[in-house]
């Protein structure tokens, strides 16, 4: 339920988002695991797993999916070997070398001979749509498979008018300057860890970690022209964060305290304490959005 990393997306267009259309758009595309002969498959599943029945899960007009994702394991490796195996076999035999279409051929054959046998793995991640701010918040801290999600939600709708954020000052810029200062601007505070980058393309890179980041040794690294491309940061009392230049937000952890706003529903009723647990972050997320746009400068307009 928690989110642990959020990479950002923005409507860039107007679009009409309800729970009962997204359900209805989603169904077509549902998960069904890998066939004998099948590498992969992405698909809708349900929101909340095992303990709901809908693809989508709504509070508040915001709306929760999730895709799952199967692969088969089979390693390349694996194929080379049987392949060259094989193709030395059939060299011998007609005492010939075989051609690249022949090998190719070969290796197509291997493995569709091998995926039946092969071990899969699955994989799920979520997605966050908040028509009250228009924006999209992907859990995943790779922007391959936040766009692959996105890729398949696009093709379920017919149309998905979005795009990364970004801000009008770049975040890069601002996070150097609240280094600077010593301090992030309100309601966000600078923490213990960053990572700093020349602007050169050769330049260096330097990590800090459980380091007092307005010590004159990070100080000194600025003065060289290095910006900061990752800071630490606390939102409120209630969520740890890293804010990368991208306008990612890496290892999201919401504290205990926060986390307890629900407490005393007690887990008795796990639908309804998902139910509210989705509830309070969905608000604290809207929340960070809102104070994220502010601190880095807003958000450009549309041409």
């Amino acid at each position: 339920m928690w989110f642990k990393n959020l990479t950002l997306y923005r409507f860039n267009k107007p679009i009409n988002i309800d729970a009962e259309s997204l359900e209805k758009a989603l169904a077509d595309f549902t998960f069904s695991p890998c066939s004998s002969q099948d590498i992969s498959k992405f698909g809708f599943s349900k929101a909340l797993g095992k303990h709901g029945s809908a693809l989508v899960h709504s509070a508040n007009n915001r709306h929760l999916i999730c895709a799952t994702k199967e692969e088969k394991i089979l390693p390349g490796q694996v194929i080379k070997e049987a392949m060259e195996e094989k193709a030395g076999q059939i060299e011998a035999e007609e005492n010939r070398k075989l051609t690249k279409k022949e090998k190719d051929a070969l290796k197509e054959e291997i493995t569709t001979t091998l995926l039946p046998r092969a071990f899969s793995r699955r994989s799920q991640i979520h997605a966050l749509i908040l028509p009250e701010i228009e924006m999209i918040l992907v859990d995943s801290s790779s922007a391959t498979k936040a766009e692959e999600l996105l890729a398949l939600l696009r093709k379920a709708m017919g149309s998905l008018p979005v795009i990364p954020v970004t801000f009008n000052v770049p975040v890069e810029h601002t996070l150097t300057e609240w280094l600077k200062a010593g301090e992030a601007a309100a309601p966000f505070i600078m923490q213990d860890e960053a990572e700093l980058k020349s602007a050169a393309d050769e330049g260096g890179i330097v990590r800090f970690k459980q380091q007092v980041l307005t010590e004159e040794e990070v100080l000194a690294h600025l003065e060289t022209g290095k910006e900061v491309h990752k800071l630490a940061l606390h939102f409120g009392q209630s969520i740890a964060l890293v804010l990368q230049s991208d306008a990612s937000l890496k290892r999201l952890k919401f504290s205990e305290e926060f986390r307890a706003g629900n407490d005393d529903l007690g887990n008795d009723d796990p639908m309804a304490r998902l139910d509210a647990d989705f509830a309070l972050m969905g608000s604290e997320l809207v929340a960070l959005m809102h104070a994220l746009v502010e601190a880095l400068g807003g958000l450009p307009k549309d041409e």
